[in-house]
């Protein structure tokens, strides 16, 4: 078993808020990511795959195809959007970087698989100090 990770990066905005709650609840909750102006991160995502080498390419799997799939699954999908406004897998969720992760699992999973692989990882930085890890 031989595990690559791909990183990719994306800028997003987001807010963590719950729309059934004031202002001051929301912040005593979320603190200042809670701001009803919205706020940013520079993101960066590790893709994590798992399996078995290819004997005739010495890869596990080809990463411009892992790219590229980053890239239409997930990147082009967050990168300088608005997370709660604008991004179709995150609808109906606090986009946390909890959540964030899951569903990046969720849009990636089944395509790695065509690829030939094993999802394993998706690890998520929102900052340099605090980031989430799924492992579905």
């Amino acid at each position: 078993m031989i595990y690559i990770t791909r990183r990719e990066t994306f800028n997003a905005a987001h807010r963590l808020f719950k729309p059934e709650w004031d202002d001051a609840k929301n912040l005593q909750v979320f603190g200042k990511c809670s701001n009803p102006n919205w706020h940013g991160h520079n993101y960066v995502l590790y893709v994590t795959l798992k399996g078995e080498l290819d004997p005739t390419t010495g890869f596990l799997v080809n990463l411009k195809d892992l790219s590229k799939l980053i890239k239409e699954k997930v990147t082009d999908k967050l990168d300088h959007k608005n997370i709660n406004l604008e991004v179709d897998f995150m609808q109906g969720r606090i986009p946390s970087t909890e959540n964030l992760a899951i569903g990046i699992w969720e849009q990636l999973q089944q395509p790695v698989s065509e690829l030939g692989a094993a999802l394993h990882c998706v690890k998520i930085a929102e900052t340099e100090n605090n980031f989430a890890e799924y492992y579905g």
